[in-house]
């Protein structure tokens, strides 16, 4: 069963948050978005659904229950999504009760298949269950105890690689922007997407933590109000200046001149440089290439799909129609009750409006169909090795 733990409400400054969050647990990495509970065996992550107004962590002891928290977005963020899975697949080791390693590995397979169903778009999720059930089919290891121990093991360095991998994102992108831009930012891939640090608000977070004197515009993100709720959260913690505003707002402020840089991230992006990313991204694509303004989504190797020609093969999610349904305003539904209602979560940016790609390589720049392979080769050659 989830169980909640660490409540902390604000308001607190960012320093007082992070030294109580830090006393809480024993281990500093409790402090990611998700992460292994090695005193309790279990999985521990941070509910997103609760923030900005209540920080809570939901302690997961079976994989069932990590799929039910990506199904819910308790976590969410193609990063934290392959992570959260991959230890999916560390409690469904445990949970197994059987002594034959067929059948053991036949649980792993189910838990996988089970895990894989929570959420068709994030790539993360697929690539992240397909890197431990090679653990689990390896016949290097030859009896359960050892696959139990390795899956951990291999999870685990999903994990921390996904922070490693985030700040050389960082750093590279960081190094597009300028001292006084001002920045576009939609949804919310900072800390709470990843295990930790970010993806394009991290590349935002590094350019403030050098100094440069930035202000970030941020779209609210609905249905879900990503932007509003998790990204200007994330902006307070680090002390980043930043504005929210409607999304309707963003093409007012790219026309007027008032936007120096856009970046986003994806959640697949095909091999010819097309971009999957939470429903509004298209959009401000094609208002920045009109308006002359550099689009960058911040993509790590891994949520690139060069299994996919373009994005008209990306799947895209349709989730309930509630997340808009039972919106309220001034305590009242925004909607007729019985409406019907269309909810595509992502949408696809054709890559002819990406003036680059960041990844934690480089910045990958057209033609998208040979660099963005050279540049995913290179990544996976280096993890081989």
């Amino acid at each position: 069963m989830l169980s909640s733990v660490t409540v902390l409400t604000p308001p607190l400054s960012a320093e007082i948050f992070f030294v109580a969050l830090y006393l809480s647990t024993i281990k500093a990495k409790i402090m990611r978005s998700v992460n292994w509970d090695y005193n309790k065996q279990l999985v521990n992550m941070i509910d997103q659904r609760q923030l900005p107004s209540v920080f809570e962590r939901v302690e997961l002891t079976s994989y069932q229950e990590v799929a039910t928290a990506i199904r819910e977005m308790y976590v969410r963020g193609a990063p934290a999504i392959g992570a959260a899975a991959a230890y999916g697949i560390a409690l469904a080791a445990q949970q197994s009760k059987t002594h034959d390693l067929l059948a053991f590995r036949q649980d792993m397979a189910d838990a996988a298949k089970n895990l894989q169903a929570t959420r068709p778009t994030a790539v993360n999720l697929f690539w992240a269950l397909e890197r431990i059930m090679a653990v689990v089919r390896n016949e290097a290891y030859d009896n359960i105890a050892s696959i139990r121990t390795e899956v951990l093991a291999e999870a685990q360095r999903l994990a921390d690689e996904d922070v490693e991998i985030n700040q050389r994102l960082a750093c590279n992108g960081a190094a597009l922007v300028n001292d006084g831009d001002t920045i576009l930012h939609h949804c919310n891939t900072g800390s709470l997407a990843t295990v930790d640090w970010g993806t394009a608000l991290g590349v935002i977070r590094m350019a403030n933590q050098q100094g440069k004197n930035i202000h970030v515009l941020l779209d609210e993100t609905r249905p879900r109000l990503q932007g509003a709720r998790l990204s200007a959260w994330e902006c307070e913690q680090y002390n980043i200046p930043y504005s929210i505003i409607v999304d309707n707002a963003a093409g007012h402020f790219m026309r007027t001149g008032q936007v120096n840089i856009v970046f986003v991230g994806s959640d697949r992006t095909a091999a010819n440089g097309d971009v999957a990313n939470k429903i509004g991204t298209y959009k401000l694509g094609v208002v920045a290439r009109e308006n002359g303004i550099p689009f960058f989504p911040v993509v790590p190797t891994s949520t690139v799909d060069l299994s996919l020609s373009t994005g008209d093969d990306i799947p895209i999610e349709e989730r309930d129609g509630t997340e808009i349904t039972e919106l309220t305003l001034f305590g009242r539904p925004i909607a007729p009750k019985g409406a019907k209602v269309r909810n595509p979560a992502f949408d696809v940016t054709p890559h002819k409006y990406v003036t680059g790609i960041v990844t934690e390589h480089s910045v990958v720049y057209p033609p998208f169909k040979v660099n963005l392979r050279n540049v995913v080769t290179a990544e996976q050659a280096k993890i081989s090795n």
